[in-house]
């Protein structure tokens, strides 16, 4: 079956299979060896970042694949371990655990919901589909055509009917869920593509935006009722095309479902086939279920071993995800004229993922085995800039604003109380939540909804809540076991520092900064409860601490 249309994408990865065949030294290597081979090549006589020092790694690997921080008991374990092959062993036992799926369930619902509401059904959904490592073209299929009937399956239906939700007397956004599905399932955004062809893409055409556009407008979201436990999306019998014209050029199109950039479904014919799966009953006045649906047709060809760029897509978004910047920048604007930074890696990488069936458990734990996840956020010495595109050194990114109050929460020393409950007593005044946490961070941190958080910028709004919050404040005053309390406790200057580095940044203090933070303490000898305060608060309103790096 031909579902995409002739392209350089597909010359090239015949080119990397042929080339791979012809080489099986390189195809026999592991991928995280392939995909450093190919880095290392494109980036010609660019000074390659030195790896990353354990620290560095344990943390950057925490916020990756757990969400949050390692205790500093962690920490100093990790950076005693002398074996050669710990950061391996560091990043199956992260991969592994309980956490990984509910991190990774965290990071997809800010893909691919953009922080558009929030749904119980839709993370566990999420969670559960990563605990079982079920294949990503199989999780597609479920969220673009979801049966709402069935318990388990029927949360993956949200990314479709929070976006079929109307806002007051507006009306349904099927245009917008037209875009989303293609800029996020397949890195095509055909925005400008609804009323005539794209502008500026030349491989984006007005049929296949309508493609899209008549599968999703052929559906309405119906309330929850009888055997729906949930708002649940029906389909219209389809057997005609969508008609269309360019607004330009008055050019007159028609089309059925289909795939962009691919083939057209076929429509039944009344006249010949059997329409319904389950006739409409005129007594009961209910309708009838078609025996033909647009939404299983579109998401079987889209989520398919034979559609790459739904491969392309999804390799490029967990390059992205671990190295935070993607091969195809912007990561929705894949197409001919805007080429990956690195085409023949960008094919493996997707190539590799459709033979191992989108395993996506998989791909992950090979990209954090590279020397270029591993690298270091430094540049070499005599290095002033080093091209982003290169992947040379390793790009430092913004924490979500769960990372950053899951972080907060472990570095403070309050995540046993707030988040496990216990060791509350004694405790004066109001008892906080995790969810009193995440309210605050999302509303200082989070981007507005419907805004893809790819990048994060400063604001006036999360400086101030840093400063005056009344959480922040709470979390640094000393109560018994916090972070105030142990520093608190000790006399010596060193092993205060030693304390506070490990807690807030992962990492122990240099000598400089002991020294600083001793003389610092000598200053304020007369108030030093108070002084440690303010210093912790300096560490965890620091770049270091916001960073991934």
């Amino acid at each position: 079956m031909q579902l995409l249309r002739p392209s350089a994408t597909l010359t090239r990865w015949l080119l990397l299979a042929a080339l791979m065949a012809s080489h099986g030294a390189f195809a026999a290597e592991p991928l995280h060896r392939q995909v450093d081979q190919l880095i290392v090549a494109k980036a010609a006589k660019q000074p390659l970042a030195a790896p990353a020092d354990d620290a560095e790694f344990l943390r950057r690997a925490w916020f990756d694949f757990n969400g949050g921080i390692p205790s500093p008991e962690e920490t100093k374990k990790f950076l005693a371990d002398k074996t050669a092959d710990k950061r391996a062993k560091q990043i199956e036992q992260l991969v592994a655990a309980p956490r990984f799926a509910e991190q990774m369930a965290e990071a997809f619902n800010i893909q691919l919901m953009e922080r558009n509401g929030s749904n119980d059904e839709w993370r566990s959904y999420l969670t559960e589909s990563f605990r079982a490592n079920k294949p990503w073209d199989q999780m597609t299929r479920e969220i673009l055509s979801p049966d709402f009937k069935d318990e388990k399956l029927r949360g993956a239906g949200w990314f479709m009917t929070r976006r079929l939700d109307k806002v007051g007397q507006q009306d349904t956004d099927y245009p917008g869920l037209t875009r989303d599905a293609g800029r996020l399932f397949m890195g095509v955004d055909l925005q400008c593509c609804q009323c005539h062809k794209h502008l500026t893409v030349k491989d984006y055409k007005q049929v296949d935006f309508n493609g899209l556009f008549v599968t999703f407008q052929n559906t309405k979201l119906q309330a929850a009722s009888g055997d729906y436990k949930t708002a649940w999306v029906q389909e219209a019998m389809m057997t005609n095309k969508y008609e269309f014209v360019s607004v330009l050029s008055n050019v007159k199109g028609a089309t059925g479902p289909r795939v962009p950039l691919g083939v057209e479904v076929p429509l039944p014919d009344p006249a010949k086939d059997e329409i319904w799966l389950v006739p409409p009953d005129p007594k009961t006045r209910k309708s009838g279920v078609p025996k033909f649906s647009p939404l299983k047709e579109l998401a079987a060809r889209l989520a398919s071993p034979e559609n790459p760029l739904f491969a392309r897509n999804i390799a490029n978004r967990v390059w992205w995800q671990l190295m935070g910047r993607g091969f195809v920048e912007p990561l929705d604007l894949n197409h001919s004229d805007n080429p990956a930074s690195h085409p023949e890696l960008l094919d493996l990488l997707a190539k590799e993922l459709t033979d191992h069936k989108f395993d996506l458990r998989w791909l992950i734990r090979e990209l954090a085995l590279t020397q270029t996840y591993q690298r270091a956020s430094l540049l070499p010495a005599g290095v002033k800039a080093a091209p982003e595109e290169l992947f040379t050194v390793a790009k430092e990114r913004p924490l979500s604003a769960e990372q950053l109050a899951r972080a907060f929460l472990a570095a403070t020393g309050e995540h046993e109380r707030v988040v496990g409950g216990k060791a509350w007593e004694g405790v004066e005044g109001k008892k906080h939540t995790q969810k009193d946490f995440e309210k605050a961070f999302l509303a200082a941190f989070a981007n507005a909804a419907k805004e893809p958080e790819l990048n994060v910028n400063p604001t006036l709004r999360a400086a101030l809540f840093l400063r005056n919050n009344d959480l922040v404040l709470w979390s640094l005053q000393r109560r018994k076991g916090n972070l105030l309390d142990r520093v608190a406790a000790q006399t010596d200057a060193g092993q205060v520092a030693d304390e506070l580095y490990l807690a807030i940044l992962s990492r122990p203090p240099v000598a400089e900064e002991k020294a600083e933070l001793a003389k610092y303490l000598t200053k304020h000898a007369a108030s030093r409860e108070k002084a440690l305060g303010h210093y912790a608060w300096a560490m965890l309103s620091s770049m270091e601490f916001f960073t991934n790096h």
